[in-house]
């Protein structure tokens, strides 16, 4: 199931919506993706988290 609530990057509204109503940004999904153990790409985006070659 996924969350149809997305949130502006700029002003921090919550909205339903793909565009802000205060300030017309992007919305995007406020959740961050669910863990996995048997994730095959976790190791390159923990590299380039904490920036480690």
């Amino acid at each position: 199931m996924t969350s149809k609530i997305k949130k502006c990057a700029k002003c921090g509204e919550y909205t339903l919506k793909d565009v802000c109503v205060r300030c017309g940004e992007r919305t995007h999904n406020p959740l961050p993706p669910r863990f996995s153990p048997a994730d095959r790409y976790g190791k390159y985006r923990r590299m380039i988290k904490y920036g480690r070659a």
